[in-house]
C-alpha cells in the first residue's frame, strides 16, 4: 500500500463553477482517485474553494455585500456542485479556515527566516478612479515580447512568459477599462533565482509527466525573476512579520497562500480524524506520492512557484536553511494539467454568459452524463470543444446504446428465464476468449488511469462492454433450447457485466452502484461523498465540507458472480436523450 496524494485545484469562490472548470481539476482527479483506492492505496484527496484576492472584492462589490457574504454564499454552492457531480474528496475546505491562516503564516515566516522572501520596492497598479490596487491578473495589454494583445499582467498566456503589469504595452484594467496608475510600494518577493538551480535539477527528474506540461515548466526557467508574494489589499492573510503583521492594507499574495492550500488542508483532514499528525505519512514520507490536479493556466503555480516555496522551506536553495515545525516536504510527483475545454467553438466566459454551469447539467442530466463526456472526450491531451449535439451522440450511442443495454438484456433475460444468476456449464471458446478479454482489462484499463489516460481508459473499458454485446447477439441465448447452455451464456454475460461495472466504477460511480444491485449485489460498490456542516477547528465561523468514508471501495480485480444470486427486472440504467435537447439547449445560450 502506498500513501497517495491528489491534490486537486482550488476553485476560486467568486461565482458558481462551470463544466470547463471540472473538466480540468474534477473529473480526471476523482477518476484518479476512486481507481487508486481500488488498487488498495491510502489516498488522500483534498482542495476547498479559494476566497482571497481583489476578484472577491470586486464581485462582492457588484453586488453589494461583504467579500466574506460573498465567499460563504459561492463556497456552498460549488460544495453543493461538486458533491452532487460525486467528487470523493477526503476534506474539502476553504482558505478562510483559521486553520489555513496559520500553515500559510507558518510557511511564509520559515521562508523568510531562510532568506528567500526579501524585501523590495516595485512598481505597484493602482485604480485611478477608486484608489484600489489592482492585481495582475486584472490588467491586460500586449506582450512585450510576443506582441500578443489580450496578455495578463502576471503572465503571457500565448508565449507562457512572466510578465509584471508594468512590463505590458497599452494596459487597461480588466474591471473598467481604464488605465491603471503606477506607483511605488514595497512587498516581499520569492527569490526565484536562488532557487532556479534546485528547480531545474527536480525538474530535470520528471522525465514522466506530460510533455506539454514539462516544456512549460522546463521553458519557465529561461525568464526565472524574483516574484511578488505580497498585495497592497486589505482582504487576505496578514503578513505574519513584525511591522507588517499590523498593516491594513497589506496581504499575502492570494496564489502564495493557495497552493498553500493542499498542506492546510491535509492539516485539517487530520486533526478532524484524532490523529492531528497523520497528514505527514503524504507529506513527510519519501515513499508517498503526489499528484496535483488543474488546468494548463495554473502551470506555472504549480511547476514553478509551489515547489519553489516548498524548496525554499526545506532550505534546498542556494541560500541554504533549514525546514520549519513541519519537517521536509514532499515536492509534486506529478502536476497534472488538463488543456481548455470550448463550448461550441466559443471561451467559456460567465461575464458573457458564454457558460454551462454544473449545477445545470446535473440537474437536467445527472452527474454520469457528465463525467462520461469528460472522461471519453474532455480536454486532457489538446483543447476539446464541448458541443450539445456530441454530448447527446455520446449519452444515447455509447451510455445508453452499448453500456446501458448490454445491462438491461443481460439482466432481463436471466430475470425472465432463470430469476437468478444460473450456474455455468461447460465453456466454449467464445466463452472462454470473452472472460480473457475482460481479464486483461483490468491490466489495460488501469494502466491509463495509473498515468492519467482518461479517454484510453475509459474507450478501453467500453470496448469490453461492445464486445459483450457482440457475443451476445452471436451466441443468441433467447433463441437457444438447451437450457443448460442458455444459462451458461448468460452467466458469462453476467461476470462480464460484472467485471465491466468495476472497470467503469471509477468514472462513473452513480451508474455502478446501479448496476451492482442490478446484478443482485447488496452492499457499496462505490462509495459516495457527503457534505457536512461543521465547525472551524481554531473558533471561526461553522462552515459546509465535502468528505467521506471510502473504505468500502471494490477491489481492482475480477469477483466470481454467484449462481442462484436473485435477479429483479432491471430499470434502464441511462436515459435517451430526445434530439431536442440540442436546439433547447443551444437556445438557452442564445
Amino acid at each position: 500500500m502506498t500513501h497517495i496524494l491528489a491534490a486537486v485545484a482550488w476553485p476560486y469562490a467568486n461565482g458558481p463553477r462551470h463544466i470547463g472548470h471540472v473538466s480540468g481539476f474534477g473529473v480526471p482527479s476523482d477518476v484518479f482517485s476512486r481507481y487508486q483506492r481500488m488498487m488498495g492505496h491510502d489516498v488522500l484527496m483534498v482542495s476547498g474553494t479559494d476566497e482571497h484576492g481583489t476578484p472577491i472584492l470586486v464581485q462582492a462589490e457588484r453586488e453589494g455585500v461583504s467579500p466574506r457574504e460573498l465567499a460563504d454564499r459561492y463556497n456552498r454552492v460549488i460544495v453543493e456542485d461538486l458533491q452532487g457531480l460525486g467528487l470523493s474528496y477526503d476534506l474539502f475546505t476553504r482558505t478562510t479556515t483559521r486553520n489555513h491562516y496559520a500553515v500559510a503564516q507558518e510557511l511564509f515566516r520559515t521562508v523568510h527566516r531562510n532568506g528567500y522572501l526579501v524585501p523590495r520596492t516595485a512598481m505597484g497598479a493602482i485604480s485611478p478612479t477608486t484608489g484600489r490596487a489592482l492585481p495582475d491578473r486584472y490588467i491586460e495589454g500586449t506582450c512585450p515580447i510576443c506582441g500578443y494583445d489580450a496578455a495578463r499582467g502576471d503572465q503571457c498566456d500565448n508565449c507562457g512568459n512572466q510578465l509584471d503589469p508594468i512590463d505590458l504595452r497599452n494596459p487597461r484594467s480588466r474591471i473598467n477599462g481604464e488605465t491603471p496608475k503606477f506607483v511605488e510600494t514595497e512587498h516581499f518577493f520569492l527569490d526565484l533565482p536562488a532557487l532556479a538551480d534546485a528547480l531545474g535539477s527536480w525538474l530535470q527528474t520528471r522525465a514522466d509527466w506530460r510533455p506539454n506540461v514539462l516544456k512549460f515548466a522546463t521553458n519557465l526557467l529561461d525568464d526565472v525573476r524574483p516574484r511578488a508574494m505580497t498585495r497592497d489589499i486589505d482582504w487576505g492573510i496578514p503578513v505574519p512579520l513584525p511591522g507588517w503583521e499590523d498593516n491594513p492594507t497589506k496581504r499575502l499574495y492570494v496564489w502564495f497562500d493557495a497552493v498553500i492550500g493542499y498542506l492546510s488542508a491535509s492539516v485539517e483532514w487530520a486533526r478532524r480524524s484524532g490523529d492531528d499528525d497523520a497528514w505527514r505519512a503524504w507529506w513527510c514520507d519519501p515513499d508517498a506520492r503526489s499528484y496535483y490536479f488543474m488546468g494548463k493556466d495554473n502551470i506555472t503555480f504549480h511547476a514553478q512557484i509551489w515547489p519553489a516555496e516548498l524548496l525554499a522551506y526545506n532550505g534546498r536553495g542556494a541560500r541554504g536553511g533549514s525546514p520549519g515545525r513541519y519537517g521536509v516536504l514532499n515536492l509534486p510527483t506529478e502536476v497534472v494539467s488538463s488543456e481548455f475545454l470550448t463550448m461550441e467553438g466559443r471561451k467559456f466566459s460567465s461575464s458573457r454568459s458564454v457558460v454551462i454551469y454544473v449545477r445545470d447539467v446535473l440537474e437536467r442530466y445527472g452527474a454520469d452524463a457528465l463525467r462520461y463526456f469528460i472522461a471519453a472526450a474532455g480536454p486532457e491531451a489538446h483543447d476539446t470543444d464541448f458541443t450539445w449535439a456530441e454530448f447527446v451522440r455520446r449519452n444515447n450511442d455509447e451510455l445508453v446504446g452499448t453500456w446501458g443495454n448490454l445491462v438491461n438484456r443481460t439482466a432481463s433475460m436471466i430475470a425472465k428465464n432463470f430469476g437468478a444468476i444460473p450456474p455455468a456449464g461447460e465453456l466454449t471458446t467464445a466463452d472462454h476468449d470473452l472472460l480473457a478479454r475482460t481479464r486483461a482489462a483490468y491490466g489495460v484499463v488501469g494502466d491509463h488511469l495509473e498515468h492519467q489516460r482518461l479517454r484510453q481508459g475509459i474507450g478501453a473499458a467500453m470496448r469490453v462492454a461492445a464486445d459483450a454485446n457482440q457475443y451476445l447477439s452471436q451466441q443468441a441465448p433467447w433463441k437457444e433450447s438447451d437450457l443448460e447452455r442458455k444459462g451458461t451464456i448468460l452467466h458469462v454475460a453476467a461476470q462480464v457485466v460484472s467485471d465491466t461495472n468495476r472497470l467503469l466504477a471509477p468514472f462513473l460511480p452513480h451508474a455502478a452502484q446501479q448496476v451492482h444491485e442490478t446484478l443482485g449485489g447488496t452492499g457499496a460498490i462505490t462509495d459516495r461523498p457527503e457534505i457536512r456542516e461543521v465547525a472551524d477547528l481554531d473558533g471561526g465561523p461553522a462552515y459546509p465540507v465535502i468528505t467521506g468514508d471510502y473504505g468500502r471501495t471494490a477491489a481492482w480485480a475480477p469477483q466470481a458472480v454467484v449462481p442462484g444470486t436473485a435477479v429483479a427486472a432491471p430499470r434502464p440504467v441511462f436515459a435517451k436523450l430526445a434530439p431536442s435537447v440540442v436546439d433547447e439547449e443551444l437556445a438557452r445560450l442564445e
